[in-house]
C-alpha cells in the first residue's frame, strides 16, 4: 500500500482488511505519524517511507495500491508524482490500483496504460460509482425492458473558495470525472459525438460543466455539473422503455435511494430502493461502491482478467473530459 491518508483509511484499508484472501503486507507513506497509525491499526509490520525500497525489499507483493494526489502537495511537496510511481510499480511487475483522477492529463493516463500493457499487468482506477449497489440494481431493472435510451449525471458542489484543485486541476478532471465516467457506464456504449458548454462563474477558473453526449448505440447522455452550487448534490437518471430510475447519491448512507417508476406511474408511487437495505450495512465504504470495487480488483487479479475500470478504459473517460472542455456550443 502506497498512501496512508484519510481517504485510504476511510474506504480502502477497511475493505481490504475484510477480505480473507488478501494480506496487507507493507505500507509506504512519507508522513511517519500516518504510516504508524495505519500500520498499528491493521497489524502491518513492514513500514516504509521510500516506495522503491518497499518494492525492492518486499519481493512477494502481487499488487500495489497507490492512493495519493496526482501531484505533490502540502506535506508531500517532495514526493514523486502519481504517474511516476504507478509506472515504476508496473515495470516492477506489480498489478496496480490507483484512485481518480488517473493523472492530471490524458497523456499521463495513456502513458500508464501503455506501461501496463507492455508489462502485462492488471490495473484499475477507482471509479467507484460503477460499483455502487443501488446504482447497479437500478441499471439492471431499467435494462430488463431494453437498452437505456437516456441517462443523466448530476454533480454539484460548493467550491467557490477552491477554484482549482491542488492549485492545478479543474473540478471536471479532479472530481466531476465520476459523473463523466458514470455516463459511459450507464450508456453501455462508446462516445460518438458531443456538444458541450463550459464556463466560469464568480471565478477565473472554469466551474460549470454541461454536455450532451451521443453514444454509438444511440443512447443520449446529459452532464450537469456546477461547482458554485449551494451544496453537494449527486444524482443519476436512467430512462428506458417505459421505465425510469432516479438514483440519489448523497454521502449520508441513510439518504441513498433509488426511485423506480414505470408505465406512467406517478413518482409518489415509485418503488424505492434503499442503499443500506440491499447492502445490509450502514458502512459508507460498502454502500458507496468502494468495498465492491476493491473486491472486483482482487478477483480480476486472481482470475487473470482485466478490471472493468482499467487504465485503458480510464483513458477514454479522460478523452471525453478533454472534449467536454473544448466547449463546442457557440452563440448564434
Amino acid at each position: 500500500m502506497i498512501g496512508a491518508g484519510n481517504w485510504a483509511n476511510r474506504v480502502h484499508y477497511p475493505s481490504l482488511a475484510e477480505f480473507r484472501d488478501v494480506e496487507l503486507k507493507a505500507v509506504c507513506d512519507l508522513d511517519e505519524e500516518k504510516l504508524n497509525s495505519t500500520c498499528d491499526k491493521y497489524g502491518i509490520e513492514l513500514r516504509f517511507k521510500d516506495y522503491k525500497q518497499m518494492l525492492k525489499e518486499v519481493v512477494d507483493l502481487d499488487a500495489v495500491y497507490v492512493i495519493m494526489f496526482p501531484i505533490p502537495i502540502g506535506g508531500y511537496q517532495h514526493a514523486e508524482p502519481l504517474v511516476d510511481i504507478v509506472t515504476y510499480g508496473l515495470r516492477k511487475k506489480k498489478h496496480v490500483f490507483l484512485e481518480k483522477p488517473p493523472g492530471i492529463s490524458t497523456e499521463q493516463t495513456k502513458k500508464m496504460a501503455e506501461t501496463a500493457t507492455a508489462n502485462n499487468r492488471r490495473t484499475m482506477v477507482g471509479f467507484n460509482r460503477r460499483f455502487i449497489p443501488i446504482a447497479k440494481v437500478a441499471k439492471k431493472i431499467v435494462e430488463e425492458r431494453g437498452m437505456i435510451t437516456h441517462c443523466a449525471a448530476t454533480y454539484h458542489k460548493n467550491q467557490i473558495k477552491q477554484p482549482k484543485v491542488y492549485g492545478v486541476l479543474d473540478h471536471l478532471t479532479s472530481d466531476a470525472i465520476h459523473a463523466v465516467d458514470a455516463l459511459r457506464w450507464m450508456s453501455g456504449s462508446e462516445v460518438k459525438t458531443i456538444a458541450s458548454y463550459v464556463r466560469s462563474f464568480y471565478s477565473d477558473a472554469i466551474n460549470s460543466f454541461n454536455a450532451l453526449v451521443i453514444f454509438e448505440n444511440g443512447a443520449i447522455g446529459h452532464l450537469n455539473s456546477c461547482f458554485t452550487a449551494g451544496t453537494r448534490v449527486h444524482r443519476f437518471e436512467m430512462h428506458g422503455k417505459g421505465i425510469s430510475a432516479y438514483v440519489d447519491l448523497p454521502q449520508e448512507v441513510d439518504q441513498q435511494k433509488a426511485f423506480i417508476v414505470w408505465d406512467n406511474r406517478s413518482l409518489d408511487k415509485a418503488e424505492i430502493i434503499e442503499s443500506s437495505k440491499i447492502v445490509g450495512s450502514q458502512e459508507f465504504h460498502k454502500c458507496y461502491g468502494y468495498y465492491q470495487e476493491n473486491r472486483h480488483f482482487i478477483d480480476c487479479i486472481k482470475e487473470d482478467e482485466e478490471p472493468e475500470t482499467n487504465l485503458a478504459d480510464a483513458t477514454k473517460t479522460m478523452m471525453l473530459i478533454d472534449k467536454i472542455k473544448e466547449s463546442t456550443v457557440c452563440r448564434l
